[in-house]
């Protein structure tokens, strides 16, 4: 029952909530299947494709080492993104194959056009959160 708690504690501090819409993109084999289904669980929905066209209230990205050019990945994360948006960047932690080293995200998010604001453990992931400028998001 304990692993079952710590799952329903993904979607809290991912800060989503009931009724979000959440697009997934980068899933393989090795994404974690709790965190996915307590985010499913939490929105009550399922999560959206890199084929969705509706206007996207958080974005999963699931990203590895070796997956291509962040900066690239996060300019298609954010293009269906609304106002208010923002892209959680789930990488391997430290030890774990597909580790991404913390500076590339830190270095690729302004270049995206995107701030990091927090990061967080996600059993054997860690999420970087990365939110669009407000002054930004008032233009649109």
């Amino acid at each position: 029952m304990v692993a079952a708690a710590d799952a329903q504690n993904y979607a809290k501090k991912l800060g989503i909530s009931h009724g979000m819409v959440v697009q997934e993109l980068g899933w393989d084999s090795d994404t974690d299947d709790d965190l996915r289904a307590d985010v499913e669980d939490a929105i009550g929905d399922e999560l959206l494709d890199e084929d969705a066209d509706e206007v996207i209230d958080v974005v999963l990205l699931w990203w590895r080492d070796g997956d291509g050019d962040l900066v690239d990945a996060l300019m298609d994360a954010i293009g269906p993104l609304s106002d208010d948006g923002f892209v959680w960047v789930l990488t391997p932690k430290t030890g774990k194959p597909g580790h991404v080293e913390p500076s590339e995200i830190a270095e690729s998010a302004p270049t995206a056009g995107l701030t990091q604001t927090s990061a967080v453990n996600l059993g054997s992931w860690t999420g970087s959160r990365l939110v669009q400028p407000k002054a930004r998001a008032a233009k649109r």
